[in-house]
């Protein structure tokens, strides 16, 4: 694995539970700006045993990426139920659950 991949899992593996991020987010944070479908190809591309919270990875308006309805859709939005993420119609509330919802609140008050 070389290390523009082993950059993208360690920061998927880093989304707290109960937390979600978009994949522009995780492209950013693994030092790799504008690369969102690069996450998305590399989710789809995860090493055999390799565990990863995939399901907390969104599109960046808080949209589950699979097809509604589909058998992964469902298993996404049962995962991040589970985990206490509120999903409404196949969206998460970014501004609620994102990874950095606690740091806006902090700084703009914005409501829970």
């Amino acid at each position: 694995m070389d290390e523009v991949h082993a950059r993208v899992y360690a920061a998927i593996a880093a989304i707290p539970c109960g937390r979600v991020a978009s994949y522009g987010a995780i492209a950013a944070r693994a030092g790799l700006p504008g690369r969102a479908r690069l996450v998305g190809r590399l989710l789809g591309e995860t090493p055999a045993g390799m565990q990863l919270p995939w399901y907390r990875v969104l599109r960046a308006s808080g949209h589950v990426a699979l097809p509604p309805g589909s058998r992964g859709f469902r298993e996404q939005c049962r995962l991040l139920r589970a985990e206490g993420v509120e999903v409404k119609n196949g969206r998460v509330a970014l501004s609620s659950f994102g990874m950095d919802a606690d740091l806006d609140r902090a700084l703009w008050g914005m409501p829970d």
